[in-house]
């Protein structure tokens, strides 16, 4: 850990895209003081609820025009993972009787996995595909496992550990063609990647803290036409047009939308210096023997960048590593102590899976952290390396 007054480690881990960004927390804090919009947004016999969900509504159209929807198809949850859930577990449960096999790939967040696994149990059918070495997955391996009975099929747009990017508009067309829904999960994608949902997926997850804003906000894409295939799995106050119940966090809300109008506007941007800052990180790290990228280099994503290093243990490696904080995979399942379950998808061995750092960068990202980073991950593995048996 840093001492009293040290500089704080460079965050090149999931945190990169996580820290708040001021102007988000400006709107978050005009709803938590008795001079702000503090009122319960579901009460609508008095003022003080009818501010709150005017500051609500405002919110839902800034995240619907960040990814082409309508308000109306927008549904606050409490992140991906809960949007995910509803979208997997709501749409196969309330289609039970008609269609009980689904489509999902190994490579996806546990947000998905856990759910086709809890559903596997209680008896529908699910496809598990095989992404490539870049981990994509082929849109023609998602039209042949379309059956007549396939419901639901749910493919990532960005994985979480690789950055690998799908093409969910030809996985969509292929869908669409078998009468199948598709829900995509699109944490990592939604403000860094163009993202157009118009004819391409039914739902999708994503989050407000991968764009910048609050942790504890996310949303689901209902599309218009799929909400009768959709039934809620939490119940109570019948809070977000019956989908979604519980009382609604004014100012987490309000944090949303401010982040999502931020990434509307400075996006683009954003993603360009990242690209350009995780281009400058692999020529520093690739300059050692042993370096292997987990990510596509050409066409991935500008915020993820995973690497394996032969001879080092990725634990090892984290240990040694006070001057930055990164990661041995996703935030979800670093506890686990495990070999990536998605490298090893791709085929990587379990050593080098188990000797791979994800660097992670965001809007707050500098020069001088990627700089650091790859000087700092030169010398522990030097190090480690001399020390290995």
């Amino acid at each position: 850990m840093n001492g009293a007054g040290a500089a704080r480690p460079a965050y090149l881990d999931n945190a990169a895209t996580t820290a708040v960004d001021p102007r988000v927390a400006a709107a978050m804090a005009e709803c938590l003081t008795g001079e702000g919009a503090y009122g319960n947004p579901s009460s609508t016999t008095h003022a003080y609820g009818h501010e709150a969900a005017a500051r609500v509504e405002a919110a839902r159209a800034e995240v619907a025009a960040l990814v082409g929807a309508r308000p109306a198809e927008i549904v606050f949850t409490s992140g991906a993972t809960e949007a995910s859930n509803l979208a997997i577990l709501g749409t196969a449960r309330a289609n039970a009787d008609r269609r009980r096999h689904l489509v999902t790939a190994r490579t996806e967040h546990r947000a998905t996995l856990d759910p086709m696994r809890r559903l596997e149990r209680e008896g529908f059918a699910v496809t598990w595909l095989a992404a490539d070495r870049d981990g994509r997955i082929a849109p023609d391996a998602v039209r042949a496992a379309l059956r007549p009975d396939t419901l639901l099929v749910s493919i990532m747009q960005v994985n979480n550990e690789t950055g690998a990017v799908q093409d969910i508009a030809a996985i969509g067309a292929a869908c669409r063609a078998a009468g199948a829904l598709l829900h995509s999960d699109l944490a990592q994608g939604v403000g860094k990647l163009p993202t157009l949902f118009a004819g391409q997926v039914d739902f999708a997850s994503f989050t407000a803290h991968k764009i910048h804003g609050p942790k504890g906000i996310g949303a689901l894409y209902v599309a218009a036409a799929a909400r009768p295939w959709i039934a809620p799995i939490v119940f109570g106050g019948g809070q977000e047009r019956g989908l979604r119940s519980g009382t609604l966090p004014t100012h987490q809300i309000a944090g949303f939308g401010r982040a999502c109008a931020l990434a509307r506007a400075e996006g683009t941007a954003d993603a360009a210096r990242m690209a350009g800052l995780r281009a400058a990180l692999w020529r520093n790290l690739s300059e050692m023997p042993g370096v292997l990228p987990n990510s596509p280099l050409a066409d991935g994503s500008p915020a993820i960048l995973n690497v394996s290093f032969e001879g080092v243990e990725g634990e090892s490696l984290v240990t040694a590593l006070e001057e930055i904080a990164v990661s041995t995979g996703s935030a979800c399942s670093s506890a686990s102590g495990e070999p990536s379950y998605v490298l090893r998808a791709l085929g990587r061995s379990t050593e080098l899976a188990q000797g791979s750092l994800r660097f992670s960068l965001g809007r707050f990202t500098t020069a001088t952290d990627i700089e650091r980073a790859g000087d700092a991950v030169r010398r522990a593995v030097t190090r480690l390396r001399g020390i290995a048996p």
